[in-house]
């Protein structure tokens, strides 16, 4: 009974002994099968690695107010803005902009077929068919490209531009405004044909 007993215990310690060497063996295998992965890799040349210049956020159907002393004084609306890292704003499907007198008529609007805002120097910039509209003086201009300096209240080109009036038609290159295309000048003017009707 005692070699029983004995062979019994000394199989006991022999089952603890591979249970231990296989616990051993799985963590050793493991650990070897992870540094085999990372040391398969081949090392990175970071300056190979572009940095993602793309939109970070993109809005539909958008509308922007900005007032002045709790006064609506312009609107700005776009289809689709895609907005970057840098806090700059492109408007590939056209922006709009309305510009209000202090009592809320509507004076002016702006249109263009591309938009883009400038965070950095806080301009907006439109190119294609740029339309701005002064309402109240039935003035028109026309351009392919226009910049809205929102801190000078300015709008300019150095584009060619035509502006009709009521009473004449004015085409010329190059041409600063105020916001609201009430006072406008000409770098130069190429040509002025009044309207005889």
């Amino acid at each position: 009974m005692h070699r029983l007993f004995a062979s019994v215990r000394k199989k006991g310690r022999l089952l603890r002994s591979l249970k231990l060497t296989f616990s051993h063996t799985g963590s050793l295998l493991l650990l070897l099968l992870v540094s085999g992965v990372f040391s398969c890799r081949e090392d990175v040349d970071k300056s190979q690695l572009e940095t993602y210049e793309g939109p970070i956020r993109t809005s539909h159907q958008m509308v922007l107010l900005h007032s002045d002393s709790a006064l609506v004084r312009t609107k700005l609306m776009a289809d689709k803005q895609l907005e970057f890292r840098n806090g700059d704003n492109e408007f590939p499907e056209g922006i709009l902009i309305h510009f209000f007198e202090k009592d809320g008529t509507l004076s002016s609007t702006i249109r263009a077929d591309r938009g883009y805002y400038d965070r950095k120097n806080n301009l907006y910039r439109g190119e294609g068919d740029v339309q701005v509209h002064n309402i109240l003086k039935g003035q028109k201009l026309s351009s392919e490209e226009l910049f809205w300096d929102r801190a000078r209240k300015k709008i300019y080109t150095e584009k060619f531009v035509t502006v009709e009036e009521p009473d004449r038609v004015i085409k010329g290159t190059g041409m600063e405004a105020d916001e609201g295309f009430n006072d406008y000048k000409f770098k130069k003017v190429t040509g002025i044909i009044d309207n005889v009707l």
